[in-house]
């Protein structure tokens, strides 16, 4: 099986991946109070593009409800859990079969922050990826003004290839 057929998979199969205090996994209704609290927090959103999936709608329940079929074509979001709680969401997105690359992303609720939550699912999805799903490149992306979000992703072995504007649905470029 080639690697392009492999990466294929990664939005075709619906991995549940658990390590050390997290669990990532689909989001069911069960986590419908858990999104809305995020969706609704314009901390959480301030330095995320304003596109995301989940803040299409209006109503939470109908993004749970399309999720794994209106947007599985071009992302994968699946929840993530510290002892069975809901505290966010983390996307792989922007597949790139030929040359074996995705981008990831992760928003998490505010009372997750500075828990090393980020960190855990960093290690748990990029270890996933690369050992199995033949990709072999992992890039994110962070606004040049969130420092936090910068740390985690050099803590976590990713390397700052290029500063530059973005389109992340803002009146002006997004420097990330």
């Amino acid at each position: 099986m080639g690697g392009g057929e492999r990466v294929n998979r990664l939005f075709s199969e619906m991995p549940q991946l658990s390590g050390g205090r997290i669990t990532i996994k689909r989001i069911t209704m069960n986590e419908l109070s858990g999104l809305t609290e995020l969706v609704t927090s314009e901390r959480v959103y301030r330095m995320l593009p304003t596109f995301l999936y989940e803040k299409s709608r209006a109503d939470t329940a109908e993004v749970i409800e399309t999720l794994y079929t209106e947007c599985i074509e071009e992302s994968l979001i699946l929840g993530v859990f510290a002892a069975g709680e809901f505290c966010g969401l983390t996307e792989l997105y922007g597949c790139d079969e030929e040359q074996g690359k995705i981008n990831i992303g992760f928003r998490l609720l505010e009372r997750s922050w500075g828990r090393g939550i980020a960190s855990e699912l960093l290690e748990l999805v990029t270890g996933y990826l690369l050992g199995s799903t033949g990709i072999n490149t992992v890039c994110a992306s962070a606004m040049t003004k969130n420092a936090a979000s910068e740390r985690v992703l050099e803590k976590n072995g990713f390397v700052l290839v290029s500063r530059g504007a973005e389109d992340w649905g803002y009146p002006e470029p997004t420097l990330a």
